[in-house]
């Protein structure tokens, strides 16, 4: 029988219990004993895994389980524990550089893994695969009612090694199988252009916010000469969000001088994040929908308040809440919600959304064309262009 360490588990059991001991006395601000029952349950649960439990367990394992499971009572999607591969891979994409094969997955269907779009250049793109694929394996694993964060645990890895997907295309009613050879992905979130067809109108999409994109802005406005443009229309469809700082930067383009957005703490304290004085200040039209979430929301947002733009599309996700990540040992790390955030005008969107000025829906099949390089563009991009035209007459 393995032997276990129990001066550790006693230590980690010492660890939840003052957790339940502080957690209490904030509450009824008294002395700790009134929670024992459940820390008792815990040891009793520890004591059955090492005295009846068939297979063997690791200290590690049993410390992981338990605080993973901490977390996940909490019951909120976006707070979540992460081992040290997980911890890393969230860093890579926050970067905007990982080993992977390409695929960013939708969040409109979340008991399906949908392909919101390939990466450009990527094994995925490369392979064939389209918007609107619908994952059914990832290496022979089914991947009903698996979550997102799994599967693209599982399709990320080293540069060089295999994955073999199983998807489903509607198109053709027909499954097919591809098989993959990750590359180093490096995310370029920022696409800058004269639209196909308009040499006075930019054209600039933002696919998520990195660490970098505020810095890839200012470099595709400075490439494209933005000066010499009369109009602009940003394209933040399918942004699921990213880093608060490189949204405030994004913003600071796209409003003048003044709060982009407000961070509320449980307290009720706020932190104003301010633009930072570049503002652009040329006529401008924004593309949203139903996937643009989070720091994408906070830059539409802003934008709407301070009446910059006229936001096209459908309306936004409703993520107005914000995360922070808490570095914890050996690599790992907790991710929590820790505040909202509000809107200049001190709105709240979260689980309500964004309503863009002039609405215009997608067909089903119809294909959102981003960055696009001919005139054949969907209809709310074809939208967009008329409103921003009309503005300059």
């Amino acid at each position: 029988m393995q032997e276990w360490n129990w001066k550790r588990i006693a230590k980690h059991v010492g660890v939840v219990f003052l957790i339940f001991s502080v957690l209490v006395t904030t509450l009824v601000g008294g002395i700790i004993l009134t929670n024992v029952d459940n820390v008792g349950r815990l040891v009793h649960v520890v004591q059955l895994i090492r005295s009846d439990y068939l297979e063997k367990v690791t200290t590690d394992q049993v410390v992981e389980g338990a605080t993973k499971g901490i977390v996940d009572a909490l019951g909120d999607p976006y707070s979540t524990y992460m081992n040290a591969k997980e911890n890393q891979e969230l860093f890579q994409m926050l970067e905007g550089k990982f080993g992977g094969v390409g695929i960013v997955l939708s969040l409109k269907d979340p008991k399906k893994l949908v392909v919101m779009r390939p990466i450009k250049n990527s094994p995925a793109s490369k392979s064939g695969i389209l918007s609107g694929d619908v994952i059914s394996k990832i290496n022979d694993l089914d991947t009903s009612g698996m979550e997102q964060d799994k599967a693209v645990a599982l399709m990320r890895g080293d540069p060089g090694t295999k994955v073999n997907l199983a998807l489903y295309r509607d198109s053709t009613k027909k499954t097919y199988t591809v098989s993959l050879t990750r590359e180093n992905i490096v995310v370029p979130t920022v696409d800058g252009e004269a639209l196909p067809g308009s040499p006075d109108i930019a054209y600039i999409s933002i696919s998520q916010f990195a660490s970098d994109t505020g810095t890839e802005l200012k470099d595709t406005l400075n490439t494209m000469n933005i000066s010499k443009f009369k109009g602009l229309i940003l394209d933040m469809r399918y942004n699921h969000g990213g880093e608060l700082n490189a949204a405030v930067q994004v913003a600071s383009y796209f409003v003048p001088t003044g709060p982009v957005v407000y961070i509320v703490d449980k307290q009720g304290n706020i932190d104003t994040k301010m633009a930072s004085g570049t503002y652009l200040g040329m006529p401008m039209v924004v593309l949203v929908n139903e996937e643009s979430a989070s720091a994408a929301e906070i830059v539409a947002g802003a934008i709407k308040d301070e009446k910059t733009a006229t936001l096209v599309g459908v309306k936004t996700f409703g993520k107005g809440i914000v995360q922070t990540i808490f570095p914890l040992d050996s690599g790992t790390s907790v991710k929590l919600t820790t505040a909202k955030y509000l809107t200049p005008n001190k709105v709240s969107i979260n689980k309500i959304g964004i309503e863009p000025d002039v609405k215009v829906e997608l067909t089903k099949g119809q294909v959102a064309t981003i960055s696009p390089t001919d005139t054949n563009f969907d209809p709310q991009l074809q939208k967009a262009l008329q409103t921003l035209q009309a503005k300059l007459k």
